[in-house]
């Protein structure tokens, strides 16, 4: 395939968020930095079944994400959300280091979730591979929020602050 083929653009920026990812861990907390351990693993398992076409369908069993791990992002979701300060502007990417390399990592899976949405509308993909890229953008914003100060760290935009 083309290194500009939809399906290898796709696993290619899951690799990307993968390195955004071990560049936040450097300044993690342990709970933090066990939290996006486990996410890196996941990251690839999302590479290996993004790299894998279902048609024609491989001779040996595929790995796949199941719908186990994107719960357990669900469930990370949740805890998160659950300490956090309430919002009320929307949250620039900053603050702490931890923090800005979350919202790089956000972003970075935000265009992955769109690749493999795109790769899916050509070729078949599994639907809990885009369903994780979709809540672990989710975890990175609600992870960010939580690495400054749970939400009182947050570098908030002020609409029209520079007219």
């Amino acid at each position: 395939r083309s290194k500009a083929d939809p399906r290898v653009e796709a696993y290619g920026t899951v690799d990307e968020t993968n390195a955004v990812v071990g560049l936040a861990r450097l300044h993690a907390t342990d709970e933090m930095d066990a939290m996006l351990s486990r996410i890196q693993n996941d990251l690839f398992d999302l590479g290996a079944d993004l790299s894998t076409p279902h048609d024609p369908p491989p001779r040996h069993e595929p790995l796949r994400i199941v719908d186990a791990q994107v719960a357990r992002l669900e469930a990370e979701i949740d805890a998160l959300n659950g300490r956090l300060a309430p919002l009320r502007s929307f949250v620039l990417p900053g603050g702490s280091p931890l923090a800005a390399h979350l919202h790089h990592a956000r972003t970075v899976a935000r265009r992955a979730e769109r690749l493999a949405v795109a790769l899916a509308a050509v070729e078949t993909v599994n639907p809990a591979a885009v369903r994780y890229l979709n809540r672990l953008s989710d975890l990175f914003f609600v992870a960010a929020r939580a690495a400054n100060a749970d939400g009182a760290g947050d570098v908030l935009w002020v609409p029209g602050q520079n007219r």
